[in-house]
């Protein structure tokens, strides 16, 4: 007997398959009518309108329809520019909570609201032929004992990769999967994760995303993924498997597999624009339901859209159906998804409730009181391209940051730039000056010198300028002003001399960035030398100037031991990942009286005012009080380390050092920059001078006796 249609329930939002049929729910309080759109194999379309509507929520039940059907949604509504009404049955859209899509877009004149020669004239053409699809998906995976593994933040180092750049051309994964979440999963890929020592893997974009029509007209791509269109859905174009929703499967089994290894996945998210994109952008989805309420409209004319985010578009923020939306997708992902956390893309976007960035906007209090994001890793990029969007240091105390002006304050110091020890030693130390006034950690920091925006790390010691002619715009595109040096050569070079410096320092970089307070960062395949040849802003380049080149990546050897060395150091010795920051007294039950941090002159002597002060100086020694009892571990139990001293000098001179006579008697060589591999050297004796080659960090371990 056919039972037909019914009613349906309004939550939850999207098409939900119950093993028996599919409910499908889609938001528009605009719509005077919503039409389900249903599609077979051969592409016949059959539209079923959604006759039950509560709450501005329309629904419809629908037996027998089941994983792998492909649908969308027609709303017939008003069609008023001027008021913000885009409304238009001709456009098929794709559904806001859709787990997967099917198909990519065909740039063409009917996914537009006008016509190209007639701006003002409402479009018309039926848009179903070219725009993806929404599928319904199998909801049940076999996760046995999987959940997120919360490492604690202090004990976290992340690795931002991208899926396909990390895994297109390794030589041992199966050409069939490269550049896929099963290619992420492989044991070649998890084996490295593992032996290299980080602890989470950071995803580009993997929600799907739109290639940009203007880059599709220069032969290029939207790579980076930084123009969602599916907030629920993994891009399909990552999927080795199928895209009628065998991505969500591998998807899953990605995540089960890199947790089963201990290394956690954290998601990099666009919740602030979609990419539909300005007035003259398309309609695919969210504008066509219900422009209004998903975008922040002008309000001196809402033809056109409020922007800080540099893309044409705002989603609107103090809107409860968007909040809604943003907050459902983030716990399908942490519940549905396993995922252990995000950062998020211009999160001051998602701050701005009104205009102003307001760390006490709803979206942010409803993830403090959220009992399932709340207790996963959350990160910001503090800034967008609005009014006051530069925010590093100002997100609630639940969030961490990534540190903008560590990364600059550090390139800054390496490439020899004067008056810049203190905020050096502040940076260093977990950056107390942003982030203890409102009781948050030193990893609220999380520290980088790299990311996917900008230089690579071999680029940064290799460039003065960009050189992003590939991306068709004339070099304007991309950062001017990068904090880079190119060591004395621009580019590629044979002399010796410049090729030894150019390593030496990103030894220096990376040492410091592992041995620095916070939450490290690691821009995937810096480790190995990864070079983009000067392009800074290679979001448009899907090619080999953006893979990691497996094949070459012996060159990168030494300075991939190197980098696995000083994630072991970091990792043995918790004085370089202490929960709370340094003081600059001795501990209450410290039998020395010596402080926990000692900053000194290269002469071995205390720092006073004048030293800091010196815009001259650009070398100096740091004294890591391990032996103390400093604070408690997750169990209560108290942490002991040995001490350390680390010396620095960014000077093109080598710097005589002495070391100091009130600590340790003897000390050990754990790492020296000026070689790239570790030798045997005996004890040095407090009290005498070690001469630091220029532009070197040496690090020191206390040690009892000869």
């Amino acid at each position: 007997m056919d039972i037909g249609p019914r009613p349906g329930r309004i939550s939850p939002l999207g098409a939900t398959f119950d093993g028996a049929g599919t409910n499908f729910a889609v938001f528009s309080e605009v719509a005077e009518r919503v039409e389900l759109c249903l599609f077979d194999d051969e592409g016949t379309e059959e539209r079923i309108e959604l006759r039950e509507a509560d709450g501005f929520v329309h629904h419809i039940y629908l037996p027998d329809v089941g994983p792998g059907r492909r649908y969308g949604f027609r709303v017939h509504g008003p069609y008023r520019p001027g008021r913000g009404e885009r409304c238009n049955p001709s456009n098929l859209l794709l559904d806001p909570y859709a787990k997967a899509i099917e198909g990519d877009i065909v740039w063409d004149e009917a996914l537009f609201p006008y016509h190209f020669g007639a701006p003002d004239q409402r479009n018309d053409l039926d848009s179903a032929p070219y725009v993806p699809k929404s599928v319904v998906i199998n909801p049940y995976f076999d996760w046995g004992n999987d959940h997120p593994l919360q490492t604690p933040y202090h004990e976290t180092v992340v690795y931002e990769a991208h899926v396909k750049g990390m895994t297109q051309t390794h030589p041992a994964i199966p050409e069939a999967i490269r550049g896929t979440y099963a290619a992420m999963a492989h044991p070649a890929m998890v084996d490295y994760f593992v032996k290299l020592g980080v602890t989470a893997v950071e995803l580009m974009p993997v929600h799907q995303f739109v290639q940009d029509h203007a880059l599709v007209q220069r032969g290029l791509s939207n790579y980076w993924g930084y123009n969602t269109i599916g907030f629920f859905a993994p891009h399909h174009a990552y999927s080795s498997s199928g895209r009628r929703g065998e991505q969500v499967q591998e998807f899953r089994s990605m995540v089960k597999t890199l947790h089963e290894a201990g290394i956690e996945v954290i998601l990099d998210v666009v919740y602030n624009h979609t990419a539909e994109g300005n007035h003259l952008g398309p309609v695919l989805s969210f504008r066509g339901l219900d422009n209004a309420a998903y975008y922040r409209l002008s309000e001196e004319d809402p033809r056109f859209y409020w922007d800080t985010t540099g893309t044409g578009n705002s989603l609107r923020m103090n809107h409860p159906h968007t909040l809604q939306l943003i907050m459902d997708s983030l716990r399908y992902w942490v519940t549905e998804m396993h995922v252990d956390g995000f950062r998020f893309d211009l999160a001051a976007t998602l701050a701005r409730q009104f205009h102003e960035v307001d760390r006490l906007s709803s979206f942010f209090d409803l993830v403090q009181q959220d009992p399932v994001i709340s207790q996963v890793k959350l990160i910001a990029e503090p800034w967008d391209v609005g009014d006051g969007g530069y925010q590093v240091g100002n997100f609630p105390p639940l969030w961490t940051e990534w540190n903008g002006k560590y990364r600059d304050t550090v390139r800054d110091f390496w490439r020899g730039e004067g008056g810049t020890l203190g905020e050096f030693a502040s940076r260093l130390t977990g950056s107390s000056d942003l982030y203890q006034s409102d009781g948050r950690r030193p990893y609220a920091s999380v520290n980088f010198v790299t990311a996917h925006d900008g230089f690579t790390l071999r680029d940064l010691v290799s460039y003065n300028d960009k050189h992003n002619e590939a991306n068709g715009e004339g070099n304007r595109d991309g950062e001017s002003h990068n904090r880079s040096w190119n060591c004395g050569a621009e580019g590629p070079t044979r002399d010796r001399d410049v090729l030894a410096l150019r390593a030496r320092q990103q030894r220096n970089l990376i040492a410091t960035l592992l041995l620095s307070q916070g939450v490290p960062m690691l821009s995937h395949g810096d480790e190995l030398g990864r070079t983009q040849h000067g392009n800074n802003n290679a979001y448009c380049q899907d090619s080999e100037l953006t893979w990691l080149d497996w094949p070459n990546a012996a060159e990168g050897s030494e300075l991939l031991e190197f980098t696995g060395k000083l994630i072991a150091l970091r990792r043995d010795h918790p004085v370089f990942r202490r929960r709370r920051f340094f003081s600059g007294r001795a501990p209450r039950d410290s039998r020395s009286g010596t402080k926990d941090i000692v900053w000194l002159t290269p002469a071995g002597r205390e720092m006073t005012d004048t030293d800091w002060e010196t815009g001259f100086a650009k070398s100096l020694m740091v004294h890591l009080n391990g032996k103390a009892i400093t604070e408690p571990d997750l169990r209560g139990l108290p942490v002991t380390d040995d001490s350390f001293l680390l010396l620095f000098n960014a000077h093109s001179e080598s710097v005589t050092f002495t070391i100091p006579e009130e600590f340790d008697q003897w000390w050990a060589v754990e790492v020296d920059t000026a070689i790239p591999y570790t030798e045997y050297r005996p004890l040095t004796k407090a009290g005498t001078e070690m001469d630091i080659e220029a532009r070197a960090l040496v690090v020191l371990r206390g040690a009892q006796d000869a």
